[in-house]
This record gives C-alpha cells, sequence and structure tokens, in this order.
C-alpha cells in the first residue's frame, strides 16, 4: 500500500511538472504592434485608411494623416492629434494644371511610444502641403513634405523622417510579470526539456516536442501504478 501510494504521489507529481511546462510553452500576449498607421480625412475628421499609402491616391483638397504608436489593432489605433485641416495647411498654396493640393499630417507619437533607445523628432505633429501629380499616391504626398521614408521589402511603411531608425511593426510583447509558477526549478528545467525536443509546430499551442514529452511521462507514471498494483 505505501509503494503504491508513493507511486501515485510521483505520477502526480510529474503530471504537474508537464502542466507547469504546457502554461511556460504558451507564447506571450502581445500588447500591440509598434508602427505608422495611415489615415484619411472624411467629414472633418480622421477615418482609418482601407488601403495603404502606396495605393490611395487623394483628390485635390483632401488630407492625410501618420501617426506612429503602440497600437493592439485598426479599432485601437491613435489618431493624430492635429485635425485634417486642409484649409489651414495648405493656405496659399495654388493649384496648378495636372496637379492636385493634398494636406498631410504626420504626427511622431509620444515619448512612451518610441522603440527602445530612439525618442520622436516632435512631440507636436508636423505638417505640410504637397502639391504632386494628379495621379499622385497619398505616399507621394507624404514623400514631399517628410523625407526620407523607410520601407520593408513588402512595401510596408517604417519610417517617416528618419523616425524610427530601425524595425518595422513588430509585435511587442505584454509587460506583464511572469507568474510564480513559472519561475519554479520544475518549470525551467521542463522549458529546457521543451526546448531541446523540437520547433513550434506553428500554432499557438505548446511545442509538438513537448506534448511527447508530456505523453511519455505520464504514460511511464501509468505503467509504474500498475506494477505496483500487481505487487500489492
Amino acid at each position: 500500500m505505501t509503494l503504491r501510494k508513493r507511486t501515485t504521489g510521483a505520477v502526480a507529481g510529474a503530471a504537474a511538472g508537464l502542466l507547469l511546462a504546457l502554461g511556460a510553452a504558451a507564447p506571450a500576449q502581445a500588447a500591440g504592434y509598434r508602427y505608422w498607421s495611415f489615415w484619411e480625412s472624411g467629414a472633418g475628421k480622421w477615418t482609418y485608411a482601407t488601403q495603404g499609402p502606396a495605393t490611395a491616391r487623394p483628390a485635390d483638397g483632401a488630407a492625410v494623416g501618420f501617426r506612429f504608436a503602440l497600437s493592439e489593432d485598426s479599432a485601437d489605433a491613435a489618431k493624430p492629434t492635429a485635425a485634417p485641416d486642409f484649409d489651414a495647411v495648405c493656405d496659399g498654396v495654388e493649384k496648378t494644371p495636372g496637379t492636385k493640393r493634398v494636406a498631410v499630417v504626420v504626427d511622431f507619437g509620444t515619448p512612451k511610444d518610441a522603440p527602445a533607445g530612439e525618442a520622436p523628432p516632435k512631440t507636436a505633429p508636423t505638417t505640410g502641403c504637397a502639391r504632386i501629380d494628379g495621379k499622385g499616391t497619398a505616399a507621394d504626398a507624404l514623400a514631399a513634405v517628410a523625407e526620407p521614408l523607410r520601407y520593408d521589402s513588402s512595401a510596408m511603411l517604417c519610417g517617416i523622417a528618419g523616425y524610427p531608425e530601425k524595425g518595422c511593426g513588430e509585435a511587442v510583447a505584454s509587460a506583464a510579470p511572469p507568474g510564480p509558477a513559472e519561475e519554479t526549478a520544475a518549470g525551467s528545467a521542463d522549458r529546457t526539456a521543451a526546448a531541446s525536443a523540437g520547433k513550434d509546430d506553428g500554432g499557438d499551442g505548446p511545442s509538438l516536442g513537448l506534448l511527447v514529452g508530456g505523453g511519455v511521462v505520464l504514460a511511464l507514471g501509468g505503467a509504474a501504478v500498475w506494477k505496483s498494483r500487481r505487487r500489492a
């Protein structure tokens, strides 16, 4: 009877270790993404653009805005703090044949939104009136007032006027501290074993190697219980 109790306790301990490992293997929840959001004017207010600046073709008299911030998604994205006021931005700029005028607002965000080691060039938004070709895009208007621009290989806008100097739309991990269970010796050992077992399967769950390893632990424990019962 004593042997059975001890063996059962060992199995429970192994299962607990497996649960700790599974919790540790789950990906950290992202707090959001640090990126340049793109906005268009509509009815005197900013509207999140449904296409990128490289394909959007604003009309003469329109305003486009760009805001750098840490946001979860489009519904959570921070708007430029300056209003889309074409008349104020493009006051005195005359339209010429074959061209159009577009008010551009660039909001570099706050120091809190800045990547590590960098700071926004200005806390107040920068505005400019771009006079571009009649078929020009929002990206053309932006380039006319806020160069240099930086794009990645997929044409995602990464930097405006040199800010930020590096990076492009990275996910920012949550700053929440790890739970006590993740700091236990058992959890640490299981994470190390899982890392050496193989790569993640590409999903949001734990790695395939960890699941296989956990199954072996439970199978061995079950075999030990069966043997102890036969001896008893």
